[in-house]
């Protein structure tokens, strides 16, 4: 047995390093589109990102993009069911952040985490060890205690941490991958999507082109903010271990936190406090046992 550790790839660590950190700045970019409803937002992310996905794939596939492309319809069925929930998310997302509330959508997808071991133990039928069972019930602590300091259930982390986790849960049930299964999921919401965009042009209503240029390209890339980090992240997955990917996932909810407080100035409270601080103990707990198998499987 090898005791001498091997460095980690690079190439890995750096795309890892660029997705998250792309995600975590995410929220600047949504920022600059506040005077853009919610619904316009996500129509145009939805119906941007299948051109985007389609050049993408066609490039990399090249011959076999149109075999890969196909699939059987209870797989089509499953990703209509996974698109709407991740569009729930964006939705939830985009909004939230137009209305300075940032600060619950890091803590959202700080918790997201303990939803999918909760999630694996209901649907899945996956063993709760001791440390998560304790874990879970930290963080459900710190979120309760924030509903009674606000008077009010923290709506915008729990339909996130939820949204996200169910979508996980969703496509673990497909062998399908990311990007193919994203330009299914955005393809099968275009029509509602433009649908939707055609309905606020006849009612006076649509905010493309009637505002500024600048806003139109940033309606236009928010394609690219969806595609470009997931391009990164698939490139992580592939040459770093998924225990030690894990740990990355952290760096974007973290970013956000600080952008939330110092950029925005949105107000931390003492219930934001303690419901930061029992999710991030109860991260630490669910972590340790993917962090020792890491460790070991490094030294073999």
């Amino acid at each position: 047995m090898n005791t001498t550790a091997p460095k980690l790839d690079r190439g890995g660590v750096i795309a890892a390093l660029a997705a998250f950190g792309f995600w975590g700045l995410v929220p600047i970019y949504y920022k600059g589109l506040q005077s853009v409803g919610a619904w316009e937002v996500l129509a145009h992310r939805v119906i941007w990102s299948v051109p985007l996905l389609i050049i993408f794939l066609a490039i990399r596939d090249r011959g076999q993009f149109w075999t890969r492309l196909r699939l059987p319809v209870d797989s089509i069925a499953w990703l209509t069911l996974s698109g709407l929930t991740i569009s729930i998310n964006w939705l939830v997302f985009v909004w939230a952040v137009a209305n300075d509330h940032i600060l619950d959508t890091s803590l959202g997808y700080f918790g997201t985490p303990l939803i999918n071991v909760l999630l694996g133990y209901l649907f899945l039928k996956e063993r709760l060890s001791r440390l998560q069972v304790i874990a879970v019930s930290v963080a459900a602590a710190g979120t309760l205690f924030l509903a009674f300091y606000l008077g009010r259930p923290p709506w915008i982390a729990m339909s996130l941490a939820l949204s996200f986790g169910l979508y996980g849960l969703l496509r673990k049930r497909l062998a399908v991958g990311p990007m193919l299964g994203l330009l299914w999921e955005t393809s099968l919401m275009f029509l509602p999507a433009l649908a939707y965009l055609l309905w606020l042009n006849s009612e006076a209503a649509l905010q493309f082109m009637h505002i500024s240029t600048g806003i139109d390209l940033m309606l236009i890339g928010s394609a690219v903010v969806t595609v470009v980090p997931l391009i990164w992240f698939n490139m992580a997955a592939q040459k770093l271990p998924l225990s030690i990917l894990g740990f990355f996932q952290y760096l974007a909810p973290s970013m956000s936190f600080l952008i939330a407080v110092f950029l925005y100035g949105e107000q931390f409270t003492t219930g934001h406090a303690v419901a930061f601080a029992c999710i991030w103990l109860a991260l630490a707990l669910v972590s340790v046992e993917p962090f020792r198998r890491a460790r070991r499987r490094l030294r073999v």
